[in-house]
This record gives C-alpha cells, sequence and structure tokens, in this order.
C-alpha cells in the first residue's frame, strides 16, 4: 500500500531504493534518480517535513547553513517535530516540550530517542540517507 505523492513524482532515497518517497521533487541526480528537495526552498532556520517509505523525516537547515535529519514524529505522543522550535543543538516537541539532540537524537529531558539520518546538499540538491 504505497503513500500518497504529495507535490510530484514518486522517488526513493539513497539506501530506500525499493521503499517510495512521496515529496516534491524538483530535479534527478546525473543517473536520473531523483532527490529530495532542492537546496533553496530550504532557507537557513527551515525545516520540512517528508514521508520515507512509512517513516516521516525532518530535514533542518540550521542558521549556520547546516543540515539536520531526524525523525519527524516524536515518541512520546506522536508530536511533529517539524513543527517545534530548534536551535542549532536541539529541537523541542510543540506537545510537550521533550528537547531531541539533533546531533545523535537522544532525548534531554526524558527516556526517549529518535533516530537521526545523514544529510547533505549535492550539486543544489538536499538528500536524506534512509
Amino acid at each position: 500500500n504505497a503513500p500518497p505523492v504529495f507535490g510530484g513524482p514518486q522517488a526513493t532515497v539513497a539506501g530506500r531504493e525499493n521503499q517510495p518517497l512521496a515529496v516534491p521533487v524538483q530535479a534527478a541526480d546525473a543517473d536520473g534518480d531523483p532527490l529530495l528537495y532542492t537546496a533553496d526552498n530550504l532557507p537557513p532556520g527551515g525545516v520540512r517535513a517528508y514521508a520515507v517509505g512509512d517513516t516521516m523525516v525532518a530535514v533542518f537547515r540550521l542558521r549556520s547553513g547546516e543540515l539536520r535529519a531526524v525523525d519527524a514524529v516524536c515518541p512520546h505522543s506522536g508530536g511533529p517535530l517539524a513543527d517545534g522550535q530548534f536551535d542549532a543543538k536541539k529541537v523541542i516537541c510543540p506537545l510537550h516540550s521533550y528537547f531531541f539532540s539533533l546531533a545523535d537524537g537522544t532525548c534531554l529531558n526524558g527516556d526517549y530517542a529518535v533516530r537521526t539520518y545523514p544529510v547533505r546538499e549535492e550539486g543544489g540538491e538536499i538528500v536524506v540517507e534512509a
């Protein structure tokens, strides 16, 4: 049962070639594989959430320009982490104020954790390895 496609064709993410990715796809790499999102559409201080197979991933561009990616759903009560406040080190769940490290996913004030994902900018595109 494939997830719905939002704003573009189905794509895949590096490491998950057999699992659909539903995101607005802007371009393809040299091999013709769709990439996650254009870097121009995620400015410093911005965040977006994407469906990667059955997992939601939040991609953050820090004010320094660095990228971070973590599970987009808080493990405590399912809060949308992409809607939370964040800084260079953490994101705060908007439902119950759990703080998650953007570096390693650990919860700084509870017994929860989120997965982190390698993310990079490549040729003007943002690529998440999931």
